[in-house]
């Protein structure tokens, strides 16, 4: 029998990952079922099994992806000279501007699938402890950086002084997690308009000091 080679793993891997994230933003997360991934995909019943010890594991893949094409271009920004809090959101909301973005395995995927399943994660966060352990350690790697991000702002008067830049990371992070419910649930597609409107509101709020 021919041995299956790296790339032709990773392709089956990704259609079964494309697959589940289809069912759970169709039908839920605790209404699917691996068999109905299996069917979905196109493959056997056992062979999601060959890639994934089960649902949680594949969504839990799923949601990193959803906040790794959000956070990864705010992380990028953590060492600039003159980052704004609007900065940070702003590059956060832009890859899910469109109607897709790019996953982890470099898949254009819909944006929509993606926040849906990752406001679903949410949601397993409450009930499974491992689980929650996973997203707190990725949720303090990007609060870190962004905090770093605003305390190189402080330094080049970009951000208020009075703003501490732990606390404020997690305003930033509060903005980011309300727009993808916002979007995945009620209706929020008017990306360029939120980033905006976050950075007239900020500016107001005397959050702001953007000299460019």
């Amino acid at each position: 029998m021919p041995r299956i080679t790296a790339e032709h793993r990773e392709a089956n891997r990704a259609q079964i990952v494309a697959a589940a994230r289809r069912c759970f933003s169709r039908d839920g997360f605790h209404q699917t079922s691996m068999p109905d991934i299996a069917a979905e995909a196109g493959v056997s019943v056992g062979a999601p099994y060959r890639y994934f010890t089960g649902k949680e594991e594949i969504i839990v893949e799923i949601a990193g992806d959803a906040f790794r094409v959000m956070f990864a271009p705010v992380e990028q920004l953590a060492d600039a000279a003159d980052v704004t809090v609007a900065d940070l959101v702003a590059a956060a909301v832009d890859p899910v501007s469109g109607e897709l973005a790019v996953d982890g395995a470099g898949q254009s995927v819909p944006v929509d699938e993606l926040l849906r399943c990752a406001v679903q994660a949410w949601g397993e966060l409450l009930r499974n402890e491992g689980l929650r352990q996973q997203a707190t350690a990725g949720f303090e790697h990007v609060r870190e950086r962004i905090a770093d991000a605003l305390r190189n702002g402080r330094r080049a008067g970009t951000v208020p002084a009075e703003l501490d830049p732990d606390r404020g990371a997690r305003v930033v992070m509060a903005l980011l997690h309300g727009f993808v419910l916002q979007h995945a649930a009620f209706g929020l597609t008017d990306t360029a308009g939120f980033a905006h409107d976050v950075r007239v509101v900020l500016n107001d709020a005397g959050l702001l000091r953007d000299h460019r």
